[in-house]
């Protein structure tokens, strides 16, 4: 049967089914020397069956530390990426090559290139959601929690009047801007250029839904996880004042978690792909957590399966291998990042 819309169209397995499909992808773990990574967006059964379940930075984190041989990565394609350049060594799976992201896919090479040659000597930083190659043609990557950071300290290093081209998100571009005084500073203000991209997921959240849910639930939190891109458009709305900011927590995948676990009985509404609500629910059951928007579900995330990733493990299909050149370049704007922190 369908469970419900945010499956995003695939089936539920029943309990004999999944249980089945668990024990055999336990025993292909073990056979193939591979630990199993899920992103929170992820279906619940793969986030059970999953020895590290996280972020995208952090599951690639934890990919490299890892003693495993093989990474079966339960996420989209720019997160396999991702998980390769930084443990080249490794062999990284994904159970659905053709699991993709929005976002990522907002911004190619070429269009890069081009925007970068429109502007000979900006410093270029894009959002850790980007494909390999862009990463590339990147100064510094960021995070939807420490963007702001990563720019002020550019500005640091290389002096407050630095042309910035910031991407692909454009309601994290706004939020950075707003969040760094850049709109009462015209001058500087155009020296900050933005790409016009988005995900999928963030664009369907607007502020009448949240406004809405708000109105239903006065008593409840209003939790953004500042690590999801699909968030970084309510964030900007908050910075706005279109969204009433009373209540209002930017958390962290584990931030979040800690803030639940520490108040299991509370009301929450929860901005952000609606696969974050299963991991909060297994945290604390009796809180009341609510969607700001049912349907703000990646239809990328719930491409991978129980069975593909049983497939993946048994074929050892799916690999995604960065080319070692392209690493080594893609490798430093992600190190500059992590430094800033």
């Amino acid at each position: 049967m369908i469970d419900n819309p945010a499956r995003g169209g695939v089936a539920e397995l029943s309990a004999a089914e999944s249980a089945a499909l668990q024990v055999e992808i336990r025993q292909l773990a073990i056979q193939r020397d591979a630990v199993i990574l899920a992103h929170n967006y992820e279906l619940p059964e793969l986030q059970d069956i999953a020895d590290y379940v996280g972020d995208s930075l952090g599951l690639s984190r934890q990919a490299a530390a890892s003693e495993a041989s093989v990474i079966a990565f339960c996420g989209v394609h720019f997160m396999a990426e991702t998980a390769s350049i930084l443990s080249p060594k490794k062999r990284v799976l994904i159970p659905d090559l053709e699991a993709g992201c929005s976002l990522a896919d907002s911004i190619n090479p070429q269009q890069l290139r081009d925007w970068k040659a429109r502007y000979p000597g900006a410093k270029v930083v894009m959002y850790v959601n980007t494909s390999a190659e862009v990463k590339g043609l990147t100064d510094y990557c960021c995070t939807s929690s420490n963007a702001v950071s990563v720019v002020e300290h550019i500005w640091a290093e290389h002096g407050p009047d630095t042309e910035i081209l910031f991407g692909p998100d454009i309601w994290l571009g706004a939020f950075v801007a707003r969040s760094t005084g850049l709109d009462a500073d015209p001058a500087r203000r155009g020296r900050f250029h933005i790409w016009d991209g988005e995900c999928h997921v963030h664009a369907g959240i607007r502020p009448t839904d949240i406004t809405a849910m708000r109105a239903e639930h006065p008593d409840a939190e209003f939790l953004i996880h500042p690590e999801c891109g699909c968030s970084t458009q309510a964030m900007e709305y908050v910075a706005a004042g279109d969204i009433e900011s009373d209540g209002v927590h930017m958390l962290s995948t584990s931030g979040m978690l800690q803030h639940v676990e520490s108040n299991p009985n509370g009301s929450y509404i929860v901005a952000t792909e609606t696969g974050m609500m299963y991991p909060l629910q297994m945290a604390a059951p009796q809180a009341n957590l609510i969607e700001a928007n049912r349907m703000a579900f990646c239809k990328y995330m719930k491409m991978i399966t129980l069975p593909k990733l049983r497939d993946c493990l048994r074929d050892l299909s799916g690999e995604v291998k960065v080319d070692p050149e392209l690493a080594a370049r893609a490798r430093l704007p992600i190190e500059r990042m992590v430094a800033i922190g």
